[in-house]
C-alpha cells in the first residue's frame, strides 16, 4: 500500500510513530526505576514523556488515518488498518488515564495502578498493533530489501538476479566496464 501522506518522497506515518512508541517506552521504565528509587527526577521526566507520547501518537494518527482512508473498502487491508488504530486508541487511552491519576499526584509520581496501566498499554502496543500495521505497510510475502540496497538501484539490481541472491559480485563487474 502505497501512502497518500507523503514527505519528500516518504510516508509520514511510519516516520511519526517511533517518537510515541519510545517517549511511552521510556516512560515505562524510568518510573519502574522511580519505584526502585525513589529519585524524583525519574518521575517527573516520565510524566512529561507521557505527556508528549501522547500528543505524538494521536499527531501519527491523523497521518496514519488519512492513509487508511485511501485502502479501498472491503479489503483486508482496511480491517487490518482499522484495527491497528482501534488498539492504538486504547494503549493512547491506557497512558491517559495513568497521565490522569499522577496529574494530582506529589510530583506526578507513579504508583503501582499507573505502572500496570503503562504496562498494559506498551504490551498492547507491541502486541496487537505493531505487527499489523507493519503488515499494511509491507504485505506478507514481499521480501525486504537487503540492508544498504534501496530504491530504484536495488529493483534494477533484483532484476538480473534471477537466482535471487545478492548479486554484489555483477554490480562490481559492471562498475568496472
Amino acid at each position: 500500500m502505497k501512502s497518500n501522506a507523503r514527505l519528500f518522497g516518504h510516508a509520514i506515518h511510519p516516520m511519526l510513530i517511533v517518537f510515541p512508541l519510545g517517549l511511552l517506552i521510556i516512560a515505562v521504565v524510568f518510573d519502574g526505576i522511580y519505584l526502585l528509587t525513589r529519585e524524583r527526577t525519574f518521575a517527573a521526566v516520565a510524566y512529561w514523556d507521557i505527556a508528549a507520547g501522547i500528543i505524538g501518537g494521536f499527531v501519527a494518527a491523523v497521518f496514519g488515518f488519512i492513509d487508511w482512508m485511501a485502502i479501498p473498502v472491503g479489503t483486508r487491508a482496511k480491517t487490518v488498518g482499522m484495527w491497528h488504530g482501534g488498539v492504538n486508541f486504547v494503549m493512547l487511552m491506557l497512558f491517559g488515564i495513568s497521565w490522569l491519576i499522577r496529574y494530582g499526584a506529589p510530583e506526578h509520581s507513579p504508583n503501582t495502578l499507573t505502572l500496570l496501566l503503562e504496562l498494559t498499554g506498551v504490551g498492547v502496543a507491541l502486541v496487537l498493533s505493531a505487527r499489523p500495521g507493519g503488515g499494511v505497510q509491507r504485505p506478507p510475502g514481499r521480501p525486504r530489501l537487503p540492508m544498504g540496497r534501496s530504491g530504484l538501484h536495488a529493483r534494477r539490481r533484483d532484476a538480473h538476479c534471477a537466482h535471487r541472491l545478492p548479486c554484489f559480485e555483477n554490480d562490481r563487474a559492471r562498475a568496472r566496464r
